[in-house]
């Protein structure tokens, strides 16, 4: 008997919180005006480490290409004349533009430095041969066709090597096609600062480009910062992409790793899409809050590590879109718009151990099921979350549900984003904590974490080294 009137209260409890909150909704669509946020994707107190890529001086006389002691005033004069481990070493001006057909090549710069200036005109560096490596060169001025794929430089020779060159005022910075092992480190790429984004093309483009690896490049003033197209076994680490339409974009690439990557000031910071089995570990995302405006999106991604990665002051920290079988972990997720939106079917995702820390709104999944975020052990810390540890073990005696009624009813009804501390949100934000007969549709940890597993997110941010 007693069973039942407790139940009985809960329901009544229930009832009467839904119809304040239903009186209320009423209220604020006479009340609010105007359903924009107005929020601002900041982060106080940060300053990417980057420098401005024209911010060089080039060398002020014509060039002369040295190779085997004999000079040329030509680079592909001098190219032509070398026999396969020559190095062609460059210093001066020299406006043309230069195929590589010879295995084993190394072109170099000496002295105040080598600039290979295109004209405008299609690609100013071809490699055509295996085993070729630029080094310290500045090239620019491709042409402006992306159909053509005018590049900077093209790479169609496998084991090539790219080494702190500098690509400026060109369409595309690097394509590499249908060539396998290709290092390029230490570049520093931008692209055309009066051509729209539509027109440009992309910092690094791989196609068909297995094994590549790609290592403390910037780039900037381009489409996509690093564009992957079938392209698998490719190790992209510690990169700076900013004002972008993308930092990274994968498509149809599998088996990659992308890790202690910054993306930032992008429309989106890293794009996975379609793609599996990828590790995507140690990235920070920032400010990334275009038209879409996504710190990570994960689009049709399957089998897929995402872990020990910082999304901070962005629209949506990660949108994960009918992506199946992937493991989110260990994320600091601050201070964005919305933490994380699963939508279009995601299912049998991990999502523990991350710290939702600050966003305007934890989490949203539009569903008419209950999804669940956690495992047998432990869930997620939210900082918005009523922690009760009574024994200490770190994780609370109450569940979560980060994504319930309330955070519906202010999706679809915008305006009653001004009531969402109100009593009657909290009542309804209580009920589907603590009674289990409340099964709301929408997300619930049962066992969240009561403190967060992340330090403040700038100390994080310097202790990974980016």
């Amino acid at each position: 008997m007693a069973d039942r009137v407790a139940a009985d209260r809960e329901t009544w409890f229930v009832v009467v919180a839904v119809a304040v909150l239903v009186v209320l909704l009423a209220a604020a669509a006479v009340a609010a005006t105007d359903g924009s946020d107005d929020r601002e994707a900041t982060v106080e107190g940060w300053t990417p480490d980057v420098s401005d890529p024209r911010d060089a001086e080039a060398p002020g006389e014509s060039g002369v290409a040295t190779v085997d002691g004999q000079e040329f005033d030509s680079v592909q004069d001098a190219v032509d004349a070398a026999e396969p481990g020559d190095t062609v070493v460059l210093e001066g001006v020299f406006e043309e533009r230069v195929t590589v057909e010879t295995e084993g090549l190394t072109l170099e710069a000496t002295g105040e430095g080598a600039l290979i200036d295109g004209g405008g005109e299609e690609t100013v560096v071809h490699v055509a041969a295996e085993n070729v490596t630029l080094e310290e060169l500045w090239i620019r001025e491709s042409g402006h066709d992306r159909s053509s794929e005018d590049a900077g430089v093209l790479v169609n020779g496998s084991e090539s090597t790219l080494e702190d060159v500098r690509i400026t005022d060109v369409t595309y910075g690097v394509w590499i096609g249908e060539a396998e092992d290709v290092t390029v480190a230490d570049a520093t790429i931008a692209g055309r600062e009066d051509v729209s984004e539509a027109e440009r093309g992309n910092g690094i483009h791989l196609d068909r480009a297995d094994r590549a690896e790609l290592r403390d490049n910037e780039i900037t003033t381009v489409r996509d910062g690093i564009y992957f197209s079938w392209s698998d076994g490719v190790d992209a680490t510690e990169n700076t992409m900013w004002e972008l339409r993308y930092g990274v974009h994968y498509m149809y690439s599998d088996d990659n790793r992308l890790a202690g990557n910054v993306a930032f000031d992008n429309d989106v910071g890293f794009a996975i899409m379609v793609s599996e089995n990828l590790t995507v570990v140690d990235n920070v995302a920032v400010n990334n809050d275009g038209p879409s405006g996504q710190g990570i999106l994960v689009k049709d991604v399957d089998r897929t590590e995402i872990r020990d990665n910082a999304v901070v002051a962005n629209r949506n920290g990660f949108y994960v879109y009918n992506a199946h079988g992937n493991e989110l972990t260990d994320n600091l997720i601050l201070e964005n718009e919305v933490g994380v939106q699963f939508t279009a079917g995601s299912s049998d995702e991990l999502v523990i151990g991350n710290s939702f820390v600050a966003n305007g709104q934890s989490a949203y999944a539009p569903t008419t099921a209950q999804v669940t975020w956690n495992d047998s052990e432990r869930g997620n810390y939210w900082s918005d979350a009523r922690a009760v540890d009574l024994d200490g073990d770190g994780i609370s005696e109450t569940r979560h549900q980060p994504a319930g009624a309330v955070e519906s009813i202010v999706r679809e009804q915008p305006q009653a984003a001004v009531f969402a501390e109100s009593p009657a949100f909290d009542a309804v934000r209580m009920a589907e904590s603590s009674f289990p007969v409340i099964e709301s549709p929408g997300v619930v940890d049962h066992r969240p974490l009561a403190e967060p597993p992340h330090d403040d997110w700038r100390e994080y941010y310097a202790n990974h080294d980016h």
